[in-house]
């Protein structure tokens, strides 16, 4: 496949080698336009100057990258993956994504993430769920330079864990855009932005992102809890979501898609 990527971060480049093991061909790199210079021959700051015989991009730069050239990107037919799930929490963003999606006849893919059992809750919703509850834990570390700063002493924690946000995943997702998309991913997969309740807690007793989730439908009950490695060069990435992001790349390819 012919490749392009928003963004040249801890995901990104965990990205670009697995596609270039794959035998994928990274044609381009979309970043803000200070960068180009950096590397003119691969970098791009505007979606007019993205070749015009890509098979996918996929975003790995963020909430506020998917909102500056998602729309753009899938209303010239580009099919489009991302990390960037929290994006959808503001109404008009994904209201924007879908009219241009329909507008190019193109796709904006949904990469999984740090988090498993969405499949689960895809089915379970079919037949109605009744809650829904997500929980990510991360080290102190970990929520840097996010709101918790607002509520926690990050460096001087001791060794008692601490909750600093107690809400639904609407609320989570629009205040930590680097944080909280694992808690926009069991949202749309299961209750919505509204009904999932989510709690995100610092713990310093612990050297992994930890996410679980619990839900209860007529399905019967669910709980599903994952201990994540983080990025080596981002302790606020998790490994998982990168390797989703390929996961993604490779279900658009294969014939028997499970």
């Amino acid at each position: 496949m012919k490749i392009g990527l928003i963004g040249r971060g801890a995901i990104a480049q965990y990205a670009r080698a697995g596609l270039d093991a794959r035998g994928d061909e990274v044609a381009t790199i979309l970043v803000r336009p200070e960068r180009v210079a950096e590397n003119p021959k691969l970098h791009v700051a505007r979606v007019a100057d993205l070749p015009g015989d890509l098979d996918l991009m996929i975003d790995c730069a963020g909430h506020e990258a998917l909102v500056q050239y998602g729309a753009e990107i899938l209303r010239e037919g580009m099919d489009l993956v991302t990390v960037s799930l929290g994006a959808l929490a503001d109404p008009a963003v994904l209201a924007d994504l879908e009219e241009a999606a329909t507008a190019g006849n193109a796709r904006l893919h949904l990469a999984t993430g740090a988090i498993g059992a969405l499949d689960c809750l895809q089915a379970a919703r079919a037949g109605g769920l009744a809650r829904v509850t997500y929980t990510g834990r991360k080290p102190p570390k970990g929520w840097r330079g996010s709101p918790a700063e607002e509520v926690l002493d990050l460096e001087a924690m001791g060794s008692r864990a601490a909750t600093h946000f107690d809400g639904t995943a609407r609320e989570a997702a629009l205040r930590y855009p680097k944080n909280a998309n694992v808690a926009a991913a069991v949202a749309l997969a299961g209750m919505g932005f509204d009904a999932t309740q989510v709690q995100l807690i610092a713990d310093p007793g612990i050297s992994e992102n930890i996410h679980e989730i619990e839900a209860e439908g007529a399905f019967g009950r669910l709980q599903f809890q994952i201990n994540g490695a983080a990025l080596p060069d981002n302790p606020r990435s998790s490994a998982l979501a990168a390797m989703s992001v390929l996961s993604k790349r490779d279900q658009l390819t294969q014939r028997v898609v499970i």
